[in-house]
């Protein structure tokens, strides 16, 4: 019969001294993450029983950075980390929120640049930017983690987790073209943010079906509320007031009632079809009433799970793989909300 394993075992197995591994084990602190990462991953190959449970690790610190939360995915994407922060934490993960505003990518590279050198991981939900791409670059070539969630960024390294934004854009214009009927008719698209990667392929997916399916509908405008809801409500009203013919409303951002409002103040509400993206309150009370016809909803509470979990895959406080990188969505209407 092989040996019970020893602290000694695992300083063999992960190149590393007998100290670190005490350091380490007993959390004891001052052992830089790399090493960290290969002390735990060698007492797991080795089923070392004291290094099996990971709440006996040093708590490791995520910064995750998303919009202020006015925009409503992104206070229930806060809201999401906060319970998980006062959950039971099976990980020892805690995650600090910032927010960041998109038309401020330099700042906001150098902010990400500073809480990189001061956490152990760092999670990004905002727009593509040509000067946060390679911050976020440098990070993951260092070995540090990097999640791109709900939307992702063009930078090596990193990992998205979230939906299928291209599938979600499929799934809305599916439900446009089939609640406009053989009749159809023009579609008015209001993104928050193109820059939004995730946003760009939602649109994407959305023209694509329309295209495909659906030729009676046509895209009269796109429009960018740039993630403000009295904006999306202002492009709403003018863009109904001067076409008559619109028969539906894509929106896939902040102002769901503010597109109702315009709808109503026009008194069109009975006779455009408005599908737009991510159940909140507002939007469930506003689907109840039938002021909203579907919500596309992706979980952000789901989506955070993943992408901690995917974080404790990479220090190996987790058995076998992290889960599905891709999260799924749900389709809601008034009789399933």
């Amino acid at each position: 019969m092989g040996h019970k394993p020893t602290a000694q075992d695992v300083a063999r197995e992960a190149g590393v001294s007998a100290s670190t591994v005490d350091r380490v084990l007993n959390n004891r602190g001052g052992v830089d993450a790399e090493k960290e990462r290969r002390v735990f991953a060698a007492a797991r190959r080795l089923r070392l029983d004291r290094a099996l449970d990971p709440r006996d690790a040093r708590t490791l610190r995520v910064a995750a950075f998303m919009q202020p939360p006015a925009n409503p995915f992104h206070a229930a994407l806060a809201a999401a980390f906060q319970a998980q922060n006062r959950g039971p934490n099976p990980f020892n993960i805690q995650t600090r929120i910032f927010h960041a505003h998109a038309a401020r990518a330099a700042e906001t590279a150098r902010r990400v640049r500073a809480a990189g050198a001061e956490h152990d991981a760092v999670i990004i939900c905002l727009p593509h930017d040509d000067a946060l791409a390679p911050v976020l670059e440098e990070m993951a070539g260092q070995g540090k983690p990097v999640i791109t969630l709900a939307t992702d960024i063009r930078c090596h390294g990193a990992t998205y987790i979230g939906p299928d934004n291209r599938r979600s854009g499929r799934l809305a214009g599916e439900l446009m073209g089939r609640l406009l009927g053989r009749d159809g008719g023009e579609v008015i698209v209001i993104a928050g943010l193109l820059a939004m990667i995730g946003q760009q392929e939602r649109h994407a997916g959305f023209q694509a079906v329309l295209a495909e399916r659906f030729p009676a509908c046509r895209i009269a405008e796109v429009h960018e509320s740039r993630e403000q809801g009295d904006m999306a409500g202002d492009l709403a009203y003018r863009a109904l007031r001067r076409n008559p013919a619109i028969r539906g409303i894509y929106n896939q951002s902040a102002g769901a009632p503010q597109v109702v409002d315009a709808l109503r103040r026009l008194g069109r509400q009975d006779d455009v079809t408005f599908i737009t993206h991510e159940l909140t309150p507002d939007r469930r009370a506003l689907l109840q009433s039938g002021a909203i016809d579907a919500v596309i909803d992706q979980n952000p509470a789901l989506e955070v799970e993943a992408a901690l979990r995917a974080i404790a895959a990479t220090h190996c406080r987790t058995d076998g793989e992290p889960g599905p990188a891709i999260t799924p969505v749900t389709i809601y209407m008034r009789e399933n909300c």
